[in-house]
């Protein structure tokens, strides 16, 4: 069976898992402490120590560079799955990067400033120190300060894909491929803690975003 390492709002976790869940082979879900990282760490035999990883079988499954989507790829290889359809290579590609650089970086900063309440008790300050490390000190009670015009810069970066379901139910055509479970990881995580909605000006989006939380792969 199909092994998923996470912790729950990651939002490239959140992309994979929405994939298995559409692709509707059975999985198994295994949720780490962000602090602890020895398990991913025994499973790449001390290759890697960053989540998701994908077990199945023998094989371990796990990025090798910011951009590699290694899992989705090899999903889409065992399960056929329509995620990278030739016809929109390069351009999935440029679409991801963007997703994963200007839509991440604003929506994980928006949900990670209410960490205090997804966050258990007993992680929460390692949680914050490695945040402040990577990010400055007092970067998540920034965070929460800032949330207008947080909000406001995720509601701009969002317009591209607000136009391009336009015409169409998916972000590149009458089906799901990589780029809208990549897209719907990253709203997911912004999604998380509840705090948030949408952005109203964006109505296409939000029709999108319950289209994919719902859909199922039948092949064709």
């Amino acid at each position: 069976m199909l092994e998923l390492v996470q912790f729950p709002w990651s939002p490239y976790c959140l992309v994979q898992k929405r994939i298995l869940e559409f692709s509707r082979a059975p999985f198994k879900i295994i949720n780490l402490p962000p602090s602890d990282r020895s398990l991913v760490w025994r499973m790449t035999r001390q290759r890697y120590y960053q989540v998701p990883i994908l077990k199945d079988g023998r094989a371990t499954l796990f990025e090798t560079d910011d951009y590699s989507q290694v899992i989705a790829k090899y999903l889409e290889a065992t399960l056929q799955l329509g995620l990278f359809p030739p016809q929109w290579d390069g351009i999935q590609k440029i679409i991801w990067r963007y997703i994963e650089n200007e839509i991440e970086g604003v929506a994980f900063r928006l949900n990670d400033a209410y960490y205090f309440e997804f966050v258990p008790p007993e992680e929460r300050l390692p949680y914050l120190r490695h945040k402040e490390r990577k990010f400055g000190r007092g970067c998540l009670k920034q965070w929460l300060q800032q949330q207008k015009p947080l909000l406001a810069e995720l509601a701009d970066k969002l317009v591209p894909f607000e136009q391009m379901l336009a015409g169409r139910p998916f972000l590149l055509d009458d089906q799901p491929r990589f780029v809208d479970f990549d897209l719907w990881g990253m709203l997911a995580n912004f999604l998380y803690s509840g705090h948030y909605r949408l952005p109203p000006r964006h109505p296409r989006l939000k029709r999108w975003f319950t289209r994919v939380s719902k859909v199922k792969f039948a092949p064709q």
